[in-house]
This record gives structure tokens, sequence and C-alpha cells, in this order.
């Protein structure tokens, strides 16, 4: 079971929890903290993000520095993303593929709310390698 937050590219939100979570799925059940099955198409979402907590933290600012001595780093490429909506958000992948629609993506802070990133390619104004794998 994996804590979510689906955010959609019109800018509605949906946390819950799923258990069909995979990027090369394109959709997967998210069970809304109201009790509610949505089905969710990662197409039509800007990131499904894995969360530690629904709550969150908004006063925290995550890093966004590459620590080349990171140990999650190991064969992973380092990216920074900036989402139509402004959101930057830096991390690694160890799956990211040009050609991939979908893609997971680790934050750069270790410390961050979000554990992982589910990303939508589509709702990226711009992507750019810091480091390659």
């Amino acid at each position: 079971m994996f804590k979510v937050v689906a955010h959609y590219l019109d800018g509605r939100l949906v946390k819950g929890e799923t258990f069909d979570l995979a990027a090369a799925r394109p959709t997967c059940s998210i069970h809304t903290l109201d009790g509610q099955a949505v089905s969710v198409a990662l197409s039509e979402l800007k990131c499904l993000f894995v969360v530690r907590d629904h709550a969150g933290r908004p006063e925290y600012e995550e890093e966004k520095a590459v620590n080349p001595r990171d140990p999650r780093a190991r064969g992973a490429r380092w990216l920074e993303m900036k989402f139509a909506d402004g959101e930057i958000v830096v991390g690694l992948s160890t799956n990211y593929s040009a050609e991939s629609p979908v893609f997971a993506v680790v934050p750069a802070d270790a410390r961050s709310n979000n554990a992982r990133m589910i990303v939508n390619r589509g709702a990226l104004e711009s992507l750019q390698i810091l480091r390659p794998a």
C-alpha cells in the first residue's frame, strides 16, 4: 500500500492509497480518504506523488542540489524538471527514457515528504539531465 496524492493537469487533487502503482501501467486505482475508489489515468496527471504523509509540510523548502555522493544515485540520472505550472523538481531516475510518456523519479531531498513521483512527461515545460547515469 502506498499513500498517494494525484495532481491532475487541471489542478484537482486526489489523496488516498493505492495497491497497484507501476509507471509502466497507464492507470492506477486510488482509494480516497473518504472511502471512494477512483481510477486514475496517468496521462491526465501532472504527477502522482507517493507521499509519507497526506498532510505534507507546506512550510518545508526542498533541497534541489545534486549530491554526487548520494547512495540513491548509483545508476541513476539526475533530472531537473520544470512543470507547466512553474513548479521545479530535482530528482533522480533509474528508469528515465526520452521515449517513455511517464517515468519514476526520487526527489533529490531525502527528507522530502515525497518518497517517489510518477511524472507525466506531457506536464513538463522542460527537462534537463543534470548528471547522466
